[in-house]
């Protein structure tokens, strides 16, 4: 199997992107599969975080297979037939990256190597992001005569400065994780050893919290952020108001007074 999905307690799964011999390309059975991940992760309502990593010690994920997934797009684009297995991780592509599918849940990569091409738009649907000092980051799809059509084009402008936005998308050059951090596409830079407990201990924090609250402010953010400002006050309201009857508000609040650990039920 390419990927691998575990859960680390009750609330927080780990998905693992796992051909390290083939840079963790995605291949169309890897892509069924990262699809098939997603999926499980989001109907799953004991899951409230996710971890994002890939397998050994050089590439996060480098994007599509070119010896599979890109020459099959290909035979498609040119009106030929597809044994099943292609034709179904093509059509995957799109939930695999994350693209267009909404994975309802907070999403923390721990980039433990190069992010290319795929990998780079798979790192634009989390919220937080964390990546090893020998990792690098690069769009190269303009180097092969192609469209980005996962998240770079829709979501990297909407994260960090246009400038940069541009540089990397049309030059296809690789940046390094310093410059990543610099330029806010990653949170931080973290030493190999202590990737996976950083990105989990986030991810612990978050499910921790009221997972009503986290699920309705991630939504809230996405949602908001092309909204003009005067309808983003109101909208926000409309967001915030059905949460201050849930059962979790009166347990935080209780907690609160009474100084303990509050316990969440998502209700």
């Amino acid at each position: 199997m390419g990927v691998h999905l575990k859960t680390e307690g009750r609330h927080v799964a780990v998905v693992t992107i796992d051909r390290p011999q083939r840079a963790n390309s995605l291949d169309p059975a890897t892509l069924s599969e990262l699809a098939a991940a997603w999926r499980e992760v989001a109907d799953n309502v004991e899951i409230r975080s996710v971890v994002l990593t890939g397998a050994g010690e050089r590439v996060f994920c480098a994007g599509m297979d070119m010896k599979s997934t890109i020459a099959a797009s290909q035979r498609l684009a040119a009106g030929e037939r597809l044994d099943e297995a292609s034709f179904e991780g093509l059509r995957s592509a799109k939930t695999a990256l994350l693209a267009g599918f909404d994975l309802g849940k907070p999403l923390i990569c721990a980039i433990n190597g190069h992010a290319r091409a795929g990998g780079f738009d798979l790192m634009l649907a989390a919220e937080v992001r964390y990546a090893v000092p020998e990792a690098t980051f690069a769009l190269e799809e303009v180097a092969l005569g192609l469209y980005p059509t996962g998240n770079s084009t829709v979501l990297l402008p909407r994260q960090i400065p246009w400038v940069h936005a541009q540089r990397l998308l049309l030059t296809a050059e690789p940046i390094d994780a310093q410059e990543a951090a610099r330029i806010g596409l990653i949170n931080r830079v973290v030493e190999r050893d202590a990737l996976m407990d950083v990105a989990l201990s986030d991810a612990e924090r978050i499910a921790n919290n009221a997972p009503l609250a986290v699920q309705t402010t991630r939504a809230g953010v996405r949602e908001l952020l092309t909204v003009p400002l005067p309808e983003a006050y109101v909208r926000q309201e409309d967001l915030g108001k059905p949460l201050r009857k849930t059962e979790d508000a009166r347990e935080g609040q209780r907690a609160f007074v009474e100084k303990r650990t509050p316990v969440f039920h998502g209700r």
